[in-house]
């Protein structure tokens, strides 16, 4: 899959804003503040379209990108130890159940992005959880792997893998090596229906 373009349509910041019109599905990111959910998506689309940063928490709306004029891309806040004042988490949380509660019918596959140097976090374990109990479609990323030694490495890709069995998909991703793109985008491509 060859993305062309690019276009950020639409910017959510509470649950009054009205929702763009649907395109052909929906391909969500999401995932605890600094995972690298926006080095992801630039390194995805190849354009420095999301705000990437060292301090967590940069990402604090629902974001819709239109890619190829025929679905969407879209970038979650991030949840987690951002340091940010409780009413801001509270409506960072509200704009995100919201979202997948009005929007459930269209997406095709949430991309849960986990820190693969660590097990299995508290909240990243909540988050699965409310997947599960929507019925949502999710895979895991595994971020910043290439931080670790090549036997580190396969051990967490091989936990990851118990963890989660067979009827979910384990994507080990580096922005650094590129390690994961390519079926990131091919995923995409076979759920979104046309070649895009």
């Amino acid at each position: 899959m060859k993305i062309k373009s690019v276009e950020l349509v639409k910017t959510i910041y509470s649950k009054k804003e009205r929702y763009p019109e649907p395109l052909n599905g929906e391909f969500v990111f999401v995932g605890r503040s600094n995972v690298g959910k926006s080095t992801l998506l630039n390194t995805l689309t190849e354009r420095n379209i999301a705000k990437t940063s060292k301090k967590p928490g940069k990402t604090a709306s629902v974001n819709f990108y239109k890619i190829n004029d025929l679905l969407y891309f879209v970038d979650l806040p991030g949840y987690g130890f951002a340091k940010v004042s409780e009413k801001e988490r509270l409506r960072w949380k509200q704009i995100i159940e919201f979202y997948f509660e009005s929007r459930f019918w269209n997406i095709k596959m949430i991309f849960l992005l986990v820190d693969g140097r660590h097990e299995l976090q508290k909240n990243d374990e909540m988050m699965i959880d409310w997947l599960k109990e929507m019925d949502l479609p999710f895979s895991i990323v595994l971020t910043k792997i290439d931080k670790l030694k090549m036997s580190e490495k396969s051990k967490m890709i091989r936990y990851y893998r118990n963890l989660f069995g067979e009827n979910y998909i384990v994507i080990p991703y580096s922005a650094v090596t590129k390690e994961g793109v390519s079926e990131i985008l091919k995923l995409v491509e076979d759920l979104g229906g046309a070649k895009v």
